[in-house]
């Protein structure tokens, strides 16, 4: 019977693996991986070692090929590794020989995101969503996994234990993804609920890359206490707070970050959560500037955004980070003058393909925080005056 336990444990050891083919260039696995190894160290693995292999494509049986894999066993045999988490998604077949190979536990990035979101579930809906993306994520890769114990024989009357056990496990997870799916469609009712009940205030809602400062920036605005953490995922529930400003009431939601390679399945059990995105009036997409691929990070969001059906929906870009930005762009010895019109073109060209809806502060140092509560205030007043014409007190 299937059992789910705890994938990644506190330091342990691990290696990280990508793999080089004509859709990943050299530079993009190597972003990969810094991605990866941060969520390793969010699960509260120490990434100690990266492996890269170029191959046309993905090896079937091994993913990466006999000769790399036989590389990889002799450094996880030297080096105490307990742990090989590949950045790509692994077959059961795939995860089977290369564990008979390495002796030690393997995962992928699918799985180890899905550990972090299972340790940082904290409601009935995150847990409920987190269990049934294990199960979706465990129900192709039965087969494989269970190779061991398959029968050496076929034929009629000549079924073995191991057969008879994967048959029985894939019914149990059949069954406990129904369950699981009937139990969600029940908290989603209570949450559209809710939303009704909120009135006819206008919804904003903190969308953006995984550990841009959703959370930081939702605590300041709202003054409330929001989970914030520098770690990958630290906010997984949505969470909304009546926030006024100037007498104009609002309702503000943080949401759960996006992140490259998501798996499917996970976007897929998330969808309830990411409602509150869709029925948001006003997005506020936050990007941490100072991220070395900031713009590809936005491309991320956009592209999920779009897959939701909400990308045209009025947004203000906000630029988190601004100290961090300058402390790594700028030298010592760069005078003011320069440094002045360097943050000048930056924030022109991005207020040129924002169509002007941007703002760049520095949420921990509170740095520009008015403008940011300025023009959202506009924002807000202004998505008023549209739906209650008739209604100044809303916005007066």
């Amino acid at each position: 019977m299937i059992e789910k336990q705890q994938v990644v444990q506190n330091d342990e050891r691990a290696v990280l693996i990508g793999l080089i083919h004509k859709e990943q260039t050299d530079t993009e696995v190597n972003e990969y991986l810094d991605e990866l190894a941060f969520l390793a160290e969010t699960a509260g693995a120490v990434a100690v070692k990266r492996f890269t292999q170029r191959l046309p494509h993905p090896d079937r049986a091994t993913f990466i090929g006999k000769g790399k894999l036989e590389e990889v066993r002799q450094y996880v045999l030297n080096k105490d590794v307990s742990l090989v988490i590949f950045d790509d998604e692994l077959s059961g077949s795939q995860i089977s020989n290369i564990q008979k190979e390495l002796k030690v536990k393997v995962i992928d990035r699918s799985d180890l995101i899905l550990d972090i979101f299972a340790h940082r579930a904290r409601t009935a809906q995150a847990r409920t969503q987190v269990e049934l993306a294990q199960y979706q994520y465990i129900l192709p890769r039965l087969r494989g996994m269970w190779t061991h114990l398959e029968r050496q024989k076929g034929g009629i009357g000549m079924r073995g234990p191991g057969e008879t056990e994967i048959e029985t496990d894939r019914r149990i997870v059949k069954d406990k993804i129904s369950l699981l799916r009937k139990r969600l469609a029940e908290i989603d009712k209570q949450s559209l609920t809710q939303r009704k009940e909120r009135g006819e205030y206008i919804r904003v809602a903190l969308v953006g890359y995984t550990n841009v400062g959703k959370s930081t920036i939702m605590n300041m605005l709202s003054k409330s206490e929001v989970f914030a953490e520098n770690k990958l995922f630290a906010t997984l529930d949505t969470t909304t707070r009546k926030v006024v400003f100037e007498q104009t009431p609002f309702l503000l939601s943080d949401t759960v970050g996006f992140i490259r390679k998501l798996p499917h399945h996970l976007v897929e059990s998330f969808k309830s959560t990411l409602d509150e995105v869709r029925e948001s009036d006003i997005l506020l997409h936050v990007v941490d500037i100072s991220h070395p691929q900031y713009e590809d990070q936005i491309e991320v969001v956009n592209r999920t955004l779009a897959d939701l059906k909400v990308l045209d929906k009025p947004t203000i870009m906000i630029f988190n980070k601004m100290d961090l930005y300058e402390k790594q762009t700028f030298d010592e010895w760069l005078a003011d003058d320069v440094k002045d019109d360097i943050l000048f073109q930056l924030k022109q060209s991005w207020q040129q393909r924002a169509n002007g809806n941007c703002v760049f502060i520095a949420a921990i140092e509170k740095r520009n925080v008015e403008e940011l509560r300025k023009t959202i205030l506009e924002k807000v007043m202004e998505m008023y005056r549209q739906r209650f014409p008739y209604k100044s007190e809303y916005f007066f």
